[in-house]
């Protein structure tokens, strides 16, 4: 009986990875609301639609923008406040509820790609995050449904990434993403992480080439051993690979849940040209091909973000946006 039950585990993990990266490939959208100036939820999907974009992510479960997926066919990317992490891992009965209240009434109708656990999270928040996981994981298999339950990290968790390959967590981080590693492993589970370029070319401008970071290059530009990055992206996506290798997650697929440039909010370093130009630029890039590391692996990409937010902090995080809040096009992209 053991041998049967181990084999039927095994069975359900590889079903598990195995769907999740049937639909890795394509481009996703950031749907974010800190605004008080967007279209009705329903007019931002009939939105999304109309661009053959098939994935949005949300930061928190907004209903009306649950309500609008329904039946849409588009999937999505779940998000949970940064401030319910620790409630979450406290309370096992907090996560069914929240499970039971977000997950459950939308499951059959929306296509709901994964859970993530926070956004942008700090070592503080990693602490707690392996049991935040567990719970959350736990409550979501009650109900029957196969949803991934992630958590999402930024690049600046890593104390080096160059060149690439020596990618490696802070120690800070090390222990937390030691323990979230093992969990998504375990589970075929993907870390989400938010890469952008913009912020290092804008950060050092002398040492980051513009076309570069803009993935505008096709000469090698950063040498790692055998392997050549044209590209600032590449490198930062293999960089988190080399981490995540280093704390026993190398088989854990990476998702960039973010990644962006602003149009205007620093002066040169923000123009509609740059932005089309990287975005366009990821589009293709990500739809074609993978990594120098994993050049079999297309990096499922979610562009930050379909509007610009007027309730951010004023400057580049005002700019992000494809559209304006009247849905008018910042510029042009194809998808």
């Amino acid at each position: 009986m053991g041998l049967v039950l181990s084999f039927i585990n095994i069975l359900c993990l590889l079903i598990i990875q195995l769907s999740f990266l049937a639909d890795a490939d394509g481009i996703g959208l950031n749907y974010g609301l800190v605004a008080d100036n967007l279209p009705a939820p329903a007019q931002v999907i009939s939105l999304v639609k109309s661009r053959n974009v098939a994935k949005i992510r949300i930061f928190e479960p907004n209903h009306g923008v649950l309500d609008a997926l329904q039946n849409s066919g588009i999937e999505v990317i779940v998000g949970t406040l940064n401030a319910d992490i620790a409630n979450i891992a406290n309370d096992p009965n907090f996560a069914k509820d929240w499970v039971q209240n977000n997950i459950v009434p939308y499951a059959p109708t929306v296509k709901i790609r994964a859970i993530s656990l926070g956004n942008e999270v700090n070592p503080g928040d990693l602490g707690s995050m392996l049991q935040a996981l567990k719970n959350l994981d736990n409550a979501v298999k009650a109900t029957g449904f196969s949803i991934p339950v992630t958590t999402t990290i930024g690049v600046y968790l890593l104390a080096s990434s160059y060149p690439p390959s020596q990618g490696d967590f802070s120690e800070a981080a090390k222990p937390g993403m030691q323990q979230v590693s093992g969990f998504l492993a375990s589970n075929g589970y993907p870390i989400m992480v938010t890469a952008y370029p913009y912020f290092a070319y804008a950060g050092d401008p002398e040492h980051v080439p513009l076309q570069y970071a803009l993935i505008n290059s096709s000469d090698i530009v950063v040498r790692d051993g055998d392997l050549g990055y044209a590209n600032l992206f590449d490198a930062m996506v293999d960089g988190v690979y080399a981490a995540m290798d280093k704390v026993g997650g190398g088989a854990v697929e990476v998702v960039v849940c973010e990644s962006g440039w602003p149009s205007k909010g620093n002066g040169d370093f923000t123009t509609t040209t740059l932005a089309q130009t990287y975005n366009q630029n990821l589009v293709r890039h990500v739809t074609s091909s993978g990594t120098p590391r994993k050049p079999g692996n297309k990096v499922e990409t979610y562009i930050f973000a379909i509007f610009n937010e007027d309730q951010k902090s004023p400057g580049v995080e005002q700019n992000f946006g494809l559209y304006n809040p009247d849905m008018t096009e910042v510029y042009h992209i194809d998808f």
